[in-house]
């Protein structure tokens, strides 16, 4: 090295030792300084974790609010549908009911449909009943003095042995042998019999409905010739409707109603005789000649309602406890000319039936009216 070489020392400061009271100082200072951090480390973190532990709160608290939410969203979703449920049973209920009610609607409109037809058949039933000339022969009188339409029955009185039955010819004499209760009667000979009297009742109509229909295996012929006997007649007819092409079928029975002077034809086949009065005449050849009957619909009648009442015979007694003590004819002119005396209480008689013990006999009542009968 050169002696004359310029050359300079840098001394640096000197760190404080540890076992130094600066350097005690110095290790407080940094010690304090890192207390001082972790304590604000702690305090960030105890702030950190209380905004944890309030957020994990608040958490909760919506868990639980929602949880009671769903609960009650799904309660009231329940109770939605059983309220739906509810309501589609009444309707289905409703449904049921109106359909019940539509079905007895559709019932009676075809029983009211069909009490229309029958109304409608019988109307055009009634404008095709057999023509018959009528002749006014009496004289006219005020609507006050017209007479209805009265039906007189034939009553048939079956009549116990024993009996008979006496119809005068006033019912003032009826009326004075019922009051007597009792008559003997002379036989002659000493033999003198006691017979009791009694009113005789009938059970008469009081009201009757009938219900007609037209037959559908029956049709009814008028407008016939009279110059044919029946017989003839009867075939000539039975012939004719007989054959397809006159639109006839099978013919079951041909008969003659005589109080009428109409024919009744019975078919075997229900479906003809409609077809026979729809064209209502028709030509039927009898005896080399043409005639043009009418054929018109057959009724039939249903008694559907009937009500009857006990009525009592003004001009007939019924005598009982009659012996059997001589003939039948002898007896009862006996009785007959007992009971035409005025000084017995009688009168003349109309109709005397007697029927002895140990017979049946039955008597036939005519045109029973409240005033008049007939025996």
């Amino acid at each position: 090295m050169s002696s004359d070489e310029d050359f300079s020392l840098v001394l640096t400061d000197p760190q404080p030792l540890e076992n130094t009271l600066e350097g005690i100082k110095t290790l407080i200072t940094s010690y304090k300084k890192k207390h001082e951090q972790l304590i604000q480390e702690q305090q960030e973190l105890a702030t950190s974790r209380d905004d944890r532990r309030d957020m994990t709160e608040k958490f909760k608290q919506r868990s639980v609010k929602l949880a009671q939410d769903l609960k009650e969203d799904q309660r009231s979703y329940q109770e939605q549908i059983e309220n739906e449920k509810a309501k589609l049973n009444s309707m289905k209920q409703e449904e049921s009911e109106l359909m019940k009610e539509i079905q007895k609607v559709g019932e009676a409109l075809k029983e009211e449909e069909a009490k229309k037809d029958h109304l409608t058949q019988q109307s055009e039933v009634f404008t095709a009943v057999p023509e018959r000339e009528v002749v006014f022969t009496g004289s006219t009188e005020s609507e006050a003095d017209t007479q209805t339409f009265e039906m007189k029955p034939r009553v048939v009185y079956p009549m116990e042995g024993g009996t008979a039955l006496i119809t005068f010819e006033e019912e003032v004499v009826a009326r004075k042998i019922l009051a007597s209760k009792k008559q003997q009667v002379d036989l002659g000979g000493g033999c003198i019999i006691t017979v009791e009297v009694q009113p005789v009742h009938l059970m008469l109509p009081r009201l009757v409905e009938i219900d007609s229909e037209v037959s559908p295996q029956h049709i009814l012929i008028s407008n016939l010739p009279t110059n044919l006997d029946t017989e003839t007649l009867l075939n000539k007819l039975e012939i004719h409707f007989s054959k397809r092409k006159h639109g006839g079928g099978e013919v079951e029975n041909c008969e003659m109603l005589p109080d009428s002077g109409t024919v009744v034809l019975t078919f075997v086949d229900k479906h003809i005789a409609r077809g026979l009065t729809d064209t209502e005449y028709h030509d039927v050849k009898l005896q080399q000649k043409t005639h043009r009957v009418r054929v018109t619909p057959f009724l039939n009648g249903k008694i559907t309602n009937l009500k009857t009442k006990m009525s009592a015979c003004p001009r007939t007694v019924l005598l009982t406890g009659i012996p059997d003590v001589m003939e039948r004819e002898t007896l009862q002119d006996l009785l007959e000319i007992h009971f035409q005396k005025s000084s017995n209480g009688g009168g003349e008689i109309e109709a005397f039936l007697y029927n002895p013990l140990g017979q049946h006999t039955s008597a036939l009542f005519e045109g029973v009216s409240e005033d008049k009968e007939e025996k």
